[in-house]
């Protein structure tokens, strides 16, 4: 397989893929800030949710969603707060979480919902 940015790109895909047949709505794809950036912003009914996706070939190293780190979580949430100041959301529900994607034949998904909390 390619780069480790070919596979990310792949593991987004997958992810949004996932997500759409899932009932969420895609709002935004790799939403990038000052701070940082949000590979997936999305709703589903009355819930903005921002994904963290996380792809690998193997756990070698671990499992991806150990990369979160607070360091990590810290950056999604302030970006997060920037999208939601830019696009004038108020008072609705919102959720963080994490999507990790497994380049296997076939690629299997584990969706980890309300991963972190602001």
């Amino acid at each position: 397989m390619g780069s480790n940015i070919d596979k990310g790109i792949l593991g987004e895909r997958i992810a949004q893929e996932y997500l759409i047949s899932n009932g969420y709505k895609i709002r935004e794809r790799n939403y990038r800030t000052k701070i940082g950036e949000i590979d997936i912003v999305a709703e589903k009914l009355d819930t903005l949710v921002f994904i963290e996706v996380k792809t690998r070939t193997s756990t070698n190293y671990g499992f991806p969603y150990e990369a979160v780190d607070i360091r990590k979580q810290n950056k999604i949430v302030k970006s997060s707060l920037v999208y939601m100041k830019e696009n004038g959301i108020r008072n609705c529900q919102v959720r963080y979480d994490i999507i990790e994607v497994f380049l296997f034949d076939p690629p299997k998904i584990n969706h980890i919902e309300n991963v972190f909390c602001i």
